[in-house]
């Protein structure tokens, strides 16, 4: 019996129908005893998993900007921190949220950075 490649494999799934695959898959069940698309689906998660990177990120604060008491609102209003402290995270920089999901870490930076300052997230 001949060996395919996998482009003339696939270029042959190209010209049959729909039907003819499905046999074709049956007839792979029947005789390796496994299920090509229980494999394809199990591969899917995994695959999206590594394109979506980490599920939890560090928000910093790199820079405040030259207008820094709305900068100081949003840190207070971020974290619960008194004034004194949130100051001190906008004089000097510094960790606003840590392990929080990547949509809530962009929300916190377009906040920021529509204030003015420069935002790190890690």
């Amino acid at each position: 019996m001949a060996k395919f490649t996998k482009d003339e494999f696939i270029s042959g799934l190209k010209e049959m129908t729909i039907l003819e695959i499905k046999e074709l898959v049956d007839a792979m069940k029947e005789e390796f005893g496994v299920d090509p698309s229980a494999v394809a689906v199990a591969a899917a998660p995994a695959a999206a998993q590594a394109e979506e990177g980490p599920s939890t990120v560090t928000v910093t604060l790199v820079n405040a900007g030259a207008n820094k008491l709305p900068v100081i609102k949003l840190v207070r209003e971020a974290t619960g921190l008194g004034l004194k402290e949130a100051k001190d995270i906008a004089d000097n920089g510094g960790v606003i949220k840590e392990n929080i999901s990547t949509d809530e870490a962009n929300e916190l930076k377009a906040k920021f950075e529509e204030a003015g300052a420069t935002i790190e997230v890690k």
